[in-house]
């Protein structure tokens, strides 16, 4: 099996550096015009095709050895202490990328890429990645947890949404029903809303005043207090082994409205309409300061966000997707090595099936196993 492995690796490898090969050679035969120009324009900064060989794959599979484009993710991530205006942000597709290649090619690339490092991940047991999506009504939040994380098992994905809060959850800090659904070593929480639902919801209907907060702890600066408490959370769990990426889904008002429409008028979507969605939408601009606000004093070094465009689903997917393949490789995890013991076993175990009929290694498994309850 070994040397079988090595050998798929190498015929990737050498797919890999023929496709990079073919990609200097088209750049070199370019032709100049009469000023000494190239003819083709210079490419967008947000936009890099690239091809990076995945190691330590026990099965190859070809989707990995297919160029994808690398978008800049870092063009979307909110600077840690800079004050943020949302209007300035883009909510459509920004850069210049085939959007029927970047849905079937690119994507299903992508994913492959996702899924050998989500098994890596797994395999390893020692780092989880949590993901954070919040955003508008109609952002588009289940949608990309459904096309983002679907190729990857659903073993090691926890994906939790948080919405208004139980009785039993009000009788409690505010990250309490955060802390209980936190994903364990070796998986991918995925939280729809978080916990800054309590610095967003709370805030704009001043619902911290209403609730089991003690009055004499509400304070004019309770939202930079928040802000700190759950920077200092975040923190916590990076030094634990759980680092953190938050996607903001920055949706324009217009397309909300069309979403929403559509909700009312199509009725394969109608089970998607809520009333609240209609009544929170009067909040719009109280919403987008409030994100503004957060966005400004909780993006860290250590747990970044993302203002990733939301007006078209299929860029927003890719950028999402390429923010958590970029998380995951900075964890880098590794397939576990086997114990000296382990390996001596399965080299015997690997000469015992080539030797021997099915029966025989029955009664084989039999013996291993009366001897095994036996040293117990």
């Amino acid at each position: 099996m070994g040397k079988k492995h090595e050998e798929k690796e190498a015929l990737v490898g050498q797919v890999e550096v023929k496709a990079m090969q073919d990609v200097d050679a088209k750049k070199k035969s370019k032709k100049v015009d009469k000023k000494g120009k190239k003819k083709d324009k210079e490419k967008d900064s947000k936009e890099e095709s690239v091809i990076e060989p995945i190691k330590d794959k026990k099965q190859v599979d070809p989707l990995i050895a297919r160029p994808y484009k690398k978008i800049d993710i870092d063009a979307y991530r909110a600077k840690e202490g800079k004050k943020i205006d949302l209007t300035k942000y883009a909510t459509t597709c920004d850069v210049k990328i085939d959007k029927d290649k970047t849905k079937t090619e690119y994507m299903l690339g992508l994913q492959a890429r996702l899924q050998d490092l989500q098994e890596r991940l797994y395999a390893e047991n020692e780092y989880g990645l949590i993901v954070v999506l919040q955003g508008m009504d109609a952002a588009g939040k289940d949608g990309t947890v459904k096309h983002v994380f679907s190729s990857m098992n659903p073993a090691g994905i926890n994906v939790s949404s948080f919405k208004q809060p139980s009785v039993e959850e009000k009788d409690h800090d505010y990250l309490w029903r955060i802390n209980k659904n936190l994903p364990g070593r070796g998986e991918i929480g995925i939280f729809n809303r978080s916990q800054y639902e309590d610095v967003l919801v709370t805030r704009v209907h001043d619902l911290v005043d209403k609730g089991n907060l003690p009055k004499k702890l509400v304070k004019k600066d309770i939202w930079q207090e928040r802000y700190e408490q759950i920077n200092n959370w975040e923190t916590y769990l990076n030094q634990n082994g759980f680092p953190m990426v938050k996607i903001f889904l920055h949706l324009s008002k217009e397309e909300q409205r069309k979403r929403l429409v559509e909700r009312i008028i199509e009725k394969e979507k109608n089970w998607k309409f809520s009333v609240s969605d209609v009544n929170e939408r009067q909040y719009w601009n109280e919403y987008q300061h409030c994100y503004e606000d957060l966005l400004a004093h909780t993006s860290t070094e250590l747990s970044p966000w993302y203002i990733v465009p939301a007006d078209n689903k299929w860029y927003t997917r890719y950028v999402v997707a390429n923010i958590v393949y970029q998380a995951l490789k900075k964890i880098n995890p590794k397939m576990p090595k086997l114990s000296k013991d382990m390996e001596e076993r399965l080299k015997m175990f690997k000469k015992l099936i080539m030797e021997h009929s099915d029966e025989t290694l029955m009664q084989i498994e039999k013996q291993i196993e009366q001897e095994s309850s036996a040293s117990k």
